[in-house]
This record gives C-alpha cells, structure tokens and sequence, in this order.
C-alpha cells in the first residue's frame, strides 16, 4: 500500500515543488492550497502524514491540526515563516509531531517526513509487533500488539509520539528516566535546550488524556531537575 502525504500550503510555487519531491521518493501525495481544501481532504480521505502551512488566508493551520487530531494520530508536520516558540508550543500542544521553518531546502522536509513515518510505522497501528504482550500499571494497561492504550479499561486515543513517551516510561517502571534520555528514545534525535519544553508540552497533553493530575500524580510523576518515572 503507497503511502499517503497531504500537504498544504497557499504557495502553490512551494506546494507543487515539495510534491515533485515526495512523489519521487514514491509517496502518494494530494495537494491544497486552502484550508477550505484541505479541510475536504482531511475529513475524506485517509493521510498517513500531513504537512500544513500554519498562516493560510481562509482556515489556518492549528484549525487544520485540531480537525486532524479530532479523529486520526498520523503525523503532522508545521510549515511556518516565523521561527517563534510560541507557534511551536502552541502546535505542539494540539499535537503537531515537527516544525519546519520557511525558507527551507526540499531535501530537509523530505528527510523530515521520513523520520516521522519511521516512527509512525514503529508505533503506530501500521506495524504491530509479533506477540500480544500486555503491560499494565496502577490500572494503566498498554496492548503492544494491539497499540491500545486503556486506563480504568476505558480507551485512550493517543498519537504516535504520546504513546511512545508512555511506553517507554511503563517499560522502565520504577526507575526515573531522564528528559535526554527520554527524548533521544523517542524523537530519535540529538536533545539540545529547546527539547525539554518538547517533551514537556507532549507529557502534559499525555497527562490529560489519562486523566492524571500534575500535583497529584496517579501515573507520571515529575522529578524536578532530573526526568519523569511511572512507579510499578
């Protein structure tokens, strides 16, 4: 099966070019240039990876990434003029997975792509693993063969990145894991000082969807100055 790519942008120059280049890496690729059109596609079609434009003239992007997350965990890579860690926090909050910074080199994005469908493939429902293996935690249970995340026995829709910051804590249960090590297993990438505001804005989504309080954790709890640990 061919692997699907939205993307979308209101420079048709840069949205035409950066699909020349996907589809020759072999993706299949649909192209908007509104977020009226993309919003179509979206609610239409099944993507395996968006990249969206964050200043649109009609829907902007952070519209976009909430339509998306509403009902699908595939990854979501931000298109943005602005170098501002604002916008990044904000996307990042709404479960936006990478940025990109406008201008910028095709080759880069595709390599981008590449390493956020790598991680989609190994956590996400595409690629499930040989045996049922079932870990549970203070009424916290994580299906590896199913990728299903339950707490109470009630399902918790997570994103790709969410679940493997969850896995990882629950399979070292009991030991504190540092933010760089944490952020090396999961982004896969080298942790410099913006990475720990990354980690923590994905844990604090993480937290409200498993219904955790911050102050008084039943799950994640923080070690201030060192990483985070889920006690057995």
């Amino acid at each position: 099966m061919e692997t699907r790519i939205l993307v979308v942008d209101d420079e048709k120059t840069i949205t035409d070019l950066v699909g020349i280049y996907l589809r020759n890496e072999g993706y299949q690729v649909t192209l908007a240039y509104t977020g009226a059109d993309a919003a179509r596609a979206i609610l239409s079609q099944d993507f395996d990876l968006a990249v969206l434009d964050i200043m649109l003239p009609d829907i902007d992007g952070f519209e976009l990434l909430r339509t998306i997350r509403a009902d699908h965990t595939y990854p979501v890579i931000m298109l943005t003029a602005r170098d501002s860690q604002a916008d990044k926090i904000e996307g990042l909050t709404l479960g936006a997975d990478d940025y990109v910074v406008k201008p910028f080199r095709p080759l880069e994005l595709v390599a981008r792509v590449k390493a956020q469908l790598r991680r989609y493939t190994s956590y996400g429902s595409r690629d499930q693993a040989e045996d049922t293996q079932l870990l549970s935690v203070n009424g916290l249970t994580i299906n590896r063969d199913a990728h299903a995340v339950t707490v109470d026995e009630k399902p918790v829709r997570t994103t790709p990145l969410e679940y493997a910051i969850l896995l990882y804590l629950v399979e070292h249960q009991g030991r504190v894991v540092p933010v760089e090590e944490l952020f090396r297993a999961v982004w896969k990438e080298e942790f410099m000082a913006s990475s720990n505001n990354t980690v923590m804005v994905h844990i604090r989504h993480l937290r409200e969807k498993i219904g955790d309080d911050a102050a008084n954790p039943r799950f994640i709890k923080n070690i201030w100055g060192v990483g985070y640990t889920i006690e057995g």
